[in-house]
């Protein structure tokens, strides 16, 4: 099948002429729909931001700008690059939390198309500004930081490393301690969801381009795919570096202290179809297919992670889905899923998962994926 590339608005096909059952379809938006995550469960939404900066520890403190609250629920699926189903306000610019992390590795795909870096080497080798001088950090690659095994130690922008070193996203219950924090392993040899560190690779990715990285994503990405230009990217109150002579805010990958990428759904499923169409829009390559085959190809020590995209390897995450689909996810939960096997992309802001212990897969999200799959004719 063909891909659709859209220019101002998507364009609308009724569901059964894209091969797709109309009464299935509804039921999969109606699921998402009925749920919604509760307001509560928003971690910076107006009644809980107090209590969160008061749940970790004196790093806890938000030093970002944050909405004052979520939208609504809403999402929009696209089949063939094709509108197929939409619902609630898909043009609201909305937080996305930790969306921006892939959009945060486009921005990697960018700077290393034009040759800034090579995936397999040490970042101190173009990165020097104290950052990799330590022997912990110095044998860092740019992969490392790609995939969540860096292990780096540091500080950056007040926040230490260790607030984030026994965080329990994406691991079993046994690699969470219940006090203290874990001990550092050697480079590559052990994954982790860390926000200083991804906030470390953005700050990286400047230092080699050169440029604000909302700006790349602009130029290199956002305005090619005819985004509307109402997504904002952000860094901290105390994230402003000197390049070159000039201060630039070096930006946020996630909302865990605020900042991060803003973004209207419709947005989001312009970047979930270039990412079906392996870094192409139209007859136009943006990110090389290289780089997309390699932003999707398993971590060997996290096979269900790649270069900050979510991998649905041996099926884990999502049972009901194909093995070869991928996926966005930020805390809310705002998804962005990609299914390569029946060019399908779907948006879904604010869809409630699992409540208690963490887990290594998303049941909520799966009942949508298999309700959205069970559509396909």
């Amino acid at each position: 099948m063909t891909l659709h590339f859209p220019n101002a608005e998507f364009e609308r096909r009724a569901p059964e002429s894209v091969g797709l059952d109309p009464d299935r379809l509804r039921e999969a938006v109606d699921y998402a729909k009925v749920n919604d995550t509760p307001a509560e469960q928003v971690r910076f939404d107006l009644a809980n931001r107090e209590r969160y900066d008061e749940s970790e520890d004196e790093h806890g403190e938000i030093i970002g700008p944050m909405p004052d609250r979520r939208g609504g629920a809403n999402g929009l699926v696209l089949k063939d690059g094709h509108a197929v189903a939409e619902w609630g306000d898909t043009t609201r610019t909305d937080h996305a939390f930790s969306v921006t992390k892939s959009a945060l590795s486009l921005v990697a795909g960018v700077a290393h198309d034009r040759g800034l870096f090579d995936i397999d080497d040490p970042v101190a080798e173009t990165v020097d500004d104290g950052g990799f001088d330590s022997p912990q950090n110095a044998p860092i690659t740019w992969e490392h930081l790609l995939q969540g095994t860096s292990e780096w130690e540091g500080t950056l922008f007040d926040k230490p490393d260790s607030v984030d070193r026994n965080r329990a996203v994406g691991k079993d219950a046994s690699d969470v301690g219940e006090h203290g924090v874990r001990e550092l392993r050697d480079p590559g040899t052990y994954w982790e969801y860390n926000d200083v560190r991804i906030n470390r690779l953005a700050l990286s990715l400047l230092r080699v381009l050169g440029e604000p990285l909302p700006q790349v994503l602009r130029e290199s990405v956002m305005d090619p795919i005819g985004a509307s230009g109402n997504w904002e990217w952000h860094g901290y109150r105390n994230s402003s570096v000197e390049v070159d002579g000039r201060p630039i805010e070096s930006v946020s990958g996630g909302g865990h202290w605020g900042g991060g990428l803003w973004i209207p759904t419709r947005d989001l499923a312009r970047i979930g179809l270039l990412a079906l169409a392996r870094g192409r829009w139209g007859d136009e390559r943006l990110v090389s297919e290289a780089w997309m085959e390699a932003s999707t190809t398993p971590c060997p020590i996290k096979p269900t992670y790649g270069y900050l995209w979510w991998l649905n390897t041996d099926r884990e995450l999502w049972p009901s889905a194909p093995e070869s689909s991928f996926a966005a996810i930020g805390h809310g939960h705002n998804v962005l899923w990609v299914d390569p096997e029946h060019d399908l992309v779907a948006v879904v802001r604010w869809l409630r998962d699992h409540e208690g212990e963490p887990r290594a897969d998303y049941p909520v999200m799966d009942g949508f994926f298999e309700r959205l799959l069970d559509a396909v004719e």
